[in-house]
């Protein structure tokens, strides 16, 4: 049912609804952190979406896609070593088995997320440069400055206010758009 979060069983992947809203992507001038690319501008999402609650386990990609590419092994570590057509292929391939199974209504198709979708569900209605405020640590989420090299197991950390795990850190996340510049206006 649309507007309610729920789990794909084969897989056991939880996906949580996010209701359209409006919000400001990219980030202000002089935020610690912010590139020059990422110029804020306001974003009006007008249907809403469902995105994972965890990144993509590798023992949920194995059970779709029949193969492991991750080099840090681990049933429970999000699935690495993913290019943007694997990601692709994985979407494509989980819509036919849902749809074989009779689970997916007419017209929906599982999907990477645009980036305005992304950062809209990390942003979990927040202002500040992180979800969870302004700066971030090795209790908040798995980055760059502290486990180089390791990913640790999905929804390690605490939840954003929607209930999403891992946004900041853990392993880098494909979304359905190609990067280029922001817009100038709304």
């Amino acid at each position: 049912v649309e507007g309610e979060s729920f789990s794909i069983p084969d897989i056991n992947l939880d996906m949580l609804w996010c209701k359209p809203g409006t919000f400001q992507m990219g980030s202000p001038e002089g935020e610690k952190g912010r590139e020059n690319d990422e110029t804020q501008h306001e974003v009006a999402l007008t249907k809403g979406f469902y995105l994972g609650k965890y990144e993509v386990t590798q023992e949920q990609f194995e059970k779709v896609m029949g193969s492991n590419p991750s080099h840090l092994k681990g049933a429970t570590l999000p699935v690495e070593k993913v290019n943007w057509n694997d990601a692709i292929k994985f979407c494509e391939k989980l819509t036919q088995m849902e749809k074989t199974a009779g689970r997916l209504p007419e017209g929906w198709i599982y999907t990477l997320p645009t980036e305005a979708q992304w950062e809209y569900a990390c942003r979990a209605g927040t202002t500040t440069a992180y979800s969870f405020g302004d700066e971030i640590t090795l209790k908040q989420a798995n980055y760059r400055e502290g486990n180089v090299g390791k990913t640790t197991v999905v929804g390690t950390y605490p939840a954003n206010a929607w209930g999403f795990h891992d946004m900041h850190g853990n392993v880098w996340e494909w979304c359905s758009d190609w990067y280029g510049d922001y817009p100038d206006g709304s």
